[in-house]
């Protein structure tokens, strides 16, 4: 059985609040989990206390046991110092596309052209 530490929805439409579960991996998102370990609220600003609450010694625990948390889950962990984070580098999605480049440079070379 592999197990995650992931998020579970909950709340309303356009409201969501999220359960941090360890769960089967092959169990639906808001489906069935083992254990209840915290929650996190994303419509609370950053620096507030509430926004995420978190048993840290619970996700030690389920992580010697061989659970794996997912991205968003891992970031927590990271924060806490509980995990090393993971740096992710991918300079080329930010870059424009093909058809950006091209308008790009149609615009630079009507705006050479008049000051020639």
């Amino acid at each position: 059985m592999a197990l995650k530490i992931r998020l579970s929805r909950g709340g309303t439409k356009k409201r969501p609040v999220y359960a941090i579960v360890v769960a089967d991996s092959k169990s639906p998102r808001d489906g069935r989990f083992i254990e209840k370990l915290g929650y996190y609220n994303p419509l609370l600003p950053r620096d507030h206390a509430d926004r995420l609450k978190f048993d840290l010694d619970k996700a030690k625990a389920w992580m010697s046991k061989g659970a794996l948390p997912t991205d968003r889950v891992h970031r927590f962990l990271a924060n806490a110092g509980v995990v090393k984070a993971i740096v992710r580098n991918n300079p080329n999605q930010a870059t424009p596309k093909a058809k950006a480049q091209e308008r790009l440079k149609a615009e630079a070379a009507a705006a050479a052209a008049p000051a020639a």
